[in-house]
């Protein structure tokens, strides 16, 4: 999970990226970057941290252009470095960076084949400097001496042909002009939106979600289709093209439930209408399952599962609650390295408000329950506060698959679900009731808003891999790539290297 942007405009774009990635940094805490265009020239800041403390009045001002790409990036096994921060950048052919939301299902294929087949030199662990190659490589191979409109499509066309996985990606040519594209399955969100300068002129944004084009004063224009690329001169010049020859909506549902911004519209959907139904959902399945029920109360763990509790509780017609106040300069746990990080976290992050607890039966409503680690701590809380019976209600069903869509989700045997049911994962948290939204439920709840939506990526909760490349082996060796012993950044040290014909602002 990751944020990208991308801006082409009539005076320059640094703030207007600062301020994108600011409305995207729930979609990654680790590390930001902004490169942008000048002419010929490409500047470049990307760094570990958050956006307002990666770049600085001196970095912003040597952010010089009218086009530019953004990037912000959350912690995936192994990559701590620095280097792994993105936009990465090649300068041949013709001085190439791109960002990517994602992941690559066969990137040691895609790997082995660049090195030894293009031979083009990968210096880190990413998927997305991998994703970059594959392009330059495909673009050199049909672009003269000035690459135009159609080679870069014939790149991207190329790109669907040997990559599998999910990719939103936004990418740029010195002085030509920014990309963006998605994979055939349309897994991940990306989006586009416009606006009249006073000059005249139509400035364009691209993003992964609505919420960073509306919030920066443009207009959603609407989402690219699964395999389609949009390219964009610096002259404001807008060309389409479906470059996938064969392409399905396929959409993450983990997207509605947690990733996502509630003010975001993706594919369509708003994402605050659909936690609303998931929660209307779920206060159907209570009555029918749990008729007899005796909450008194309905307390979100904020933030993300506040809509979904607010329609519990008003179908049940219960009252609604803030049990939990949160400090908000405490990242999100789930995207957080580290077990014992997590732990540590959750008590810094919340605070129970005694009276809301004390002599009640509280119902506890997430978005999902993953490790389970967070929900264990948060009923402890509850429990300390003073509550009679703490009842937990999901949003979502078990997690029982790891995702390899782009959501470093943890190993199997990590999830609270593992070879559980629902009555031993209430045991293991340490819940009085327990109750998970059916699969089926939560689908009609996203596709209610956009009914032309036939199927979506559910992997995480069937271990149904759309991709169809997926098997036991492939999972055995995330799984170890994934482990927590994997996420210490003690031997993580290096810093970005300096690539010819790029500016590093530092």
């Amino acid at each position: 999970m990751c944020g990208i942007i991308g801006i082409v405009a009539n005076g320059p774009v640094n703030q207007m990226l600062f301020d994108g990635l600011t409305l995207l940094q729930h979609r990654g805490q680790d590390a930001a970057g902004i490169l942008t265009c000048e002419a010929d020239r490409l500047f470049l800041r990307k760094e570990n941290g958050l956006v307002k403390d990666v770049f600085h009045t001196r970095h912003m001002r040597q952010l010089q252009g009218h086009m530019g790409i953004g990037h912000v990036r959350y912690p995936t096994a192994g990559c701590d470095s620095s280097a792994e921060a993105q936009p990465f950048y090649v300068n041949a052919p013709f001085g190439i960076a791109l960002g990517h939301n994602g992941n690559l299902t066969n990137v040691d294929e895609l790997r082995a084949s660049v090195q030894k087949t293009d031979h083009r030199h990968i210096n880190t662990n990413s998927d997305s400097e991998v994703l970059l190659n594959v392009f330059a490589h495909e673009l050199s191979a049909v672009a003269g001496d000035e690459p135009n409109v159609e080679d870069v499509f014939s790149a991207i066309s190329g790109v669907h042909r040997r990559a599998k996985g999910a990719y939103a990606v936004i990418g740029l040519i010195a002085g030509r002009g920014i990309f963006a594209f998605r994979d055939p399955l349309g897994i991940r969100p990306v989006c586009y939106g416009q606006r009249k300068h006073e000059s005249g002129k139509t400035e364009y944004m691209i993003a992964s979600e609505s919420v960073a084009i509306e919030a920066s004063d443009f207009d959603l224009v609407r989402d690219l289709a699964p395999g389609e690329a949009i390219f964009i001169s610096p002259e404001g010049e807008v060309s389409f093209k479906q470059c996938a020859t064969h392409s399905q909506y396929t959409p993450c549902i983990f997207e509605f439930v947690y990733l996502a911004r509630p003010d975001s519209i993706i594919d369509d959907v708003s994402v605050y209408r659909a936690r609303m139904r998931m929660g209307e959902k779920l206060a159907d399945k209570i009555l029918r399952e749990w008729p007899n029920h005796d909450i008194d109360v309905v307390i979100p763990i904020p933030d993300t599962s506040r809509t979904a509790a607010l329609e519990i509780a008003f179908n049940l017609n219960l009252k609604y609650r803030e049990g939990f106040v949160k400090n908000r300069y405490i990242a999100r746990t789930f995207i957080m390295p580290g077990q014992e990080m997590r732990k540590r976290s959750v008590r810094q992050k919340l605070n129970a408000i005694d009276l809301e607890f004390r002599g009640k039966n509280v119902l506890l409503v997430d978005d999902s329950i993953v490790r389970g680690t967070t929900s264990s701590e948060i009923i402890r809380m509850a429990r300390e506060a003073g509550a009679n019976k703490v009842y937990l209600a999901s949003a979502a069903p078990p997690v029982r698959y790891p995702n390899v869509y782009g959501i470093d989700m943890p190993t199997a045997n990590e999830f609270v679900a593992h070879d559980r049911d629902v009555e031993q994962i209430r045991a293991a948290i340490g819940a009085d009731y327990l109750i998970y939204q059916d699969l089926d439920d939560l689908i009609e709840s996203v596709r209610a808003g956009n009914p032309s939506l036939k199927s979506f990526d559910c992997s995480c909760f069937t271990g149904e891999y759309i991709t169809g490349d997926i098997d036991q082996n492939y999972l055995d060796v995330l799984s170890s790539r994934r482990s927590d012993q994997s996420k210490n950044p003690a031997s993580q040290k290096s810093r970005d290297i300096v690539a010819v014909g790029l500016y590093n602002v530092q």
